[in-house]
């Protein structure tokens, strides 16, 4: 081998590993770095004319595992699903309260049991009167403040979708336009492994919206598929539409049109349900909170709220007040219709004829709401009577709980256990999947940079250096000795 060919080889060498001193740096700067796929210097020996000429840079290669990778953002989609869902239930749980609260539902019915039977011991008594009504008066607003908690759920849940179907547009425009820029990078021979690390990213961020599959095209460029098979983006971004509304009551629904689906493309599209376009990760969790979980979380108060009007309406409980007439519980002043159960638990007041606060007389809880004028001040009757029917079992008109009896202690449990129950099969759920999200987050790292490896790769590489300066230096001291002669 010449003199100078031997020169191109050692120079060749010095090239190659400062390139890779390079790439080992920056695997190092960013072995902690979210989306960031190692990278491996390709090389291979280059030839001139069937001889040996050193070494040739191929490229620098972007390490990852597709399916790894995949199988991780199925299950940041699994767990965003699931906080979304353990966070409802339990705002849902705080906001109906423990037993041993006594601003509870349950401790609030219990409250007015109680004074009930205060009152009936001392029926001449106007203070254990204000008692009750106080604590008619607290029971009703107690149901008030779980259904405008539950509303607020939904509002919440509207307006985050709003902001997320935003999110999820902008995201996808961008991935369409690095997917231009590395088919640009690649084809004029630079590396675009920086350009794909920032795509990763968008598209981790995407999948905790909507679970999806990426499958590779050519020149780098990648499309987006749910889960479920419906294009998120392949050449051309899918577009996703949702009008939020201001205010949401118990009557709006999404079958009623009174609230917002999601769109695709102009299209609407299901986000539940098997073969969902939009099924799983937090989009889907909003949906179904907006739409199922707190309807049915609606639903059971109801319920509640409509059994405890019908037992002091009962036929016969208090002889002043004629058959259909409202009882010591109303639909805002108005007798209750079981046609119009939707919300009556945002409704629920106490009857006006003996709300002091509403013009009413304390008297008529001794001796009957339709009472004109007040009675003897000694006569329990109607009071215990109050008691006895609040704390009858009696069978349940409406909700889950159809067909059963309970008193309205009772059902109030129910209702608790009802929403604790949920909250613990969602916090089970959202446990394994942030605890399967884990295993695969730990193992994408272990596929990532190994600093310790990296290291070592730089101690060989130093050594290559040194070892072609060498050569280099040694025909330097050739060439010049050749000079002198």
């Amino acid at each position: 081998m010449s003199i100078s060919g031997s020169l191109a080889n050692a120079l060749s060498g010095l090239t190659a590993a400062a390139r890779a001193a390079q790439v080992v740096s920056s695997n190092v700067a960013n072995a902690t770095t979210e989306g960031y796929g190692r990278r491996i210097l390709q090389t291979s020996p280059a030839t001139l004319g069937g001889q040996g000429a050193g070494v040739r840079i191929d490229g620098v290669l972007r390490d990852v595992d597709p399916q790894l990778i995949a199988d991780r953002r199925l299950a940041d989609a699994d767990t965003a699903h699931a906080d979304r869902k353990a966070a409802f239930f339990a705002r849902l749980e705080t906001s109906v309260g423990l037993p041993s609260d006594a601003g509870s539902l349950s401790g609030r019915i219990a409250a007015l049991e109680t004074a009930l039977i205060g009152a009936a011991s001392r029926p001449d008594s106007d203070a254990r009167l204000s008692q009750v009504a106080s604590a008619a008066r607290e029971v009703a607003s107690r149901f008030n403040d779980i259904s405008g908690d539950i509303q607020s759920l939904r509002m919440d849940a509207d307006r985050d979708i709003a902001q997320q179907v935003g999110q999820l547009n902008d995201r996808l425009e961008k991935v369409a336009d690095l997917n231009h820029k590395i088919r640009r990078q690649m084809g004029a021979g630079h590396d675009a492994a920086g350009l794909m690390d920032q795509r990763q990213r968008l598209v981790d961020d995407i999948s905790e919206v909507i679970p999806l599959r990426a499958v590779s095209r050519d020149s780098g460029e990648i499309a987006l598929y749910s889960a479920t098979g419906a294009t998120l983006l392949d050449g051309q971004p899918a577009s996703f539409g949702f009008a939020p509304v201001g205010t949401i009551v118990p009557e709006m629904t999404l079958a009623s049109g009174a609230l917002s689906g999601l769109e695709l493309n102009g299209q609407p599209v299901s986000t539940s349900g098997p073969y969902a376009p939009a099924a799983g990760g937090s989009l889907s969790a909003l949906f179904d909170q907006r739409d199922a979980l707190a309807v049915d979380a609606q639903t059971e108060l109801d319920a509640l709220a409509r059994d405890l009007i019908a037992r002091f309406q009962t036929p016969g409980l208090d002889p002043t007040v004629p058959a259909g007439a409202t009882g010591l519980f109303t639909d805002q002043g108005a007798a209750f219709d079981p046609a119009n159960e939707i919300g009556i638990a945002s409704r629920l007041q106490l009857n006006r004829a003996v709300d002091p606060a509403d013009g009413g007389s304390l008297w008529r809880l001794r001796d009957g709401l339709g009472a004109a004028t007040a009675g003897p001040p000694g006569n329990a009757g109607l009071l215990s009577a109050f008691a006895d029917v609040l704390s009858e079992t009696r069978s349940v008109a409406s909700g889950r709980f159809t067909g059963s009896t309970a008193s309205t202690s009772d059902l109030s449990a129910e209702y608790l256990s009802f929403v604790g129950g949920a909250r613990q099969s969602a916090e089970a759920d959202q446990s394994f999947a942030r605890a399967k999200g884990e295993v695969l987050k730990t193992a994408e790292l272990e596929f990532g940079v190994d600093t310790d490896q990296e290291m070592q790769k730089l101690l060989l590489i130093e050594q290559a250096y040194s070892a072609n300066a060498r050569v280099v230096r040694t025909i330097d001291d050739m060439m010049q000795t050749l000079l002198s002669i």
